[in-house]
């Protein structure tokens, strides 16, 4: 017999699936330093000659060269450092200049409106960019009850990624510590853009 997951991804069409694994790949390289799996996996990567795939093709060079270790490195500066890291990956940062806003109190006000629970141990605000794209994941996939319908994934969407991730994604392939991460912020800009396009077109 199916599992209940299972039977629930049976629903889900296969363009639907690859989203969620681009928000999922994305959440993978954003919650935490990359793991040697992680960089291992992304250097099999073949990118094409679109945006994002020339950003996967570059990510698979940069991800067969570099050293874990640099890689850890490279993490701490960009979102941790002494302090706090050169960017801040929160939507109540980029909209209002400041943590743990409004923005952070309608995210979580959704997140108990559909199901979404806080990880234990996960000591970060929800609005960070990699709770985010891995919420959109679970919608999609229906991680959080049956999966999100278009207009409900549009609707999550637009509140709390529309608003502030592509210019969060170009930060981040500008940021001055960015090398691994600079394609990562290439893919998730094209990305993002494609599904707010993808989205009006739906609407």
């Amino acid at each position: 017999m199916p599992t209940d997951h299972a039977a629930k991804l049976d629903n889900v069409s296969p363009e639907d699936l690859l989203r969620a694994d681009m928000y999922d790949f994305l959440s993978a390289f954003l919650a935490r330093p990359p793991s040697g799996i992680l960089l291992t996996q992304s250097a099999k990567l073949e990118g094409d000659d679109s945006e994002i795939g020339r950003g996967i093709a570059a990510l698979a060079r940069l991800a067969d060269a570099v050293d874990p270790r640099d890689a850890h490195s490279e993490f701490n500066a960009l979102f941790i450092g002494l302090g706090r890291g050169e960017l801040l990956p929160h939507g109540s940062y980029y909209l209002t200049g400041f943590l743990n806003e409004k923005p952070l109190a309608k995210l979580r006000a959704d997140m108990a409106r559909l199901g979404i629970e806080r990880e234990e141990n996960v000591y970060e605000p929800e609005d960070n960019i990699a709770s985010v794209c891995e919420m959109m994941s679970g919608l999609i996939r229906g991680r959080f009850g049956a999966p999100a319908t278009i207009s409900e994934q549009r609707e999550f969407f637009e509140a709390h990624l529309a608003p502030w991730a592509e210019l969060f994604f170009k930060d981040l392939e500008s940021a001055e510590t960015s090398v691994l991460y600079a394609p990562i912020g290439t893919i998730g800009r094209a990305f993002t853009s494609i599904e707010q396009n993808g989205f009006r077109m739906e609407g």
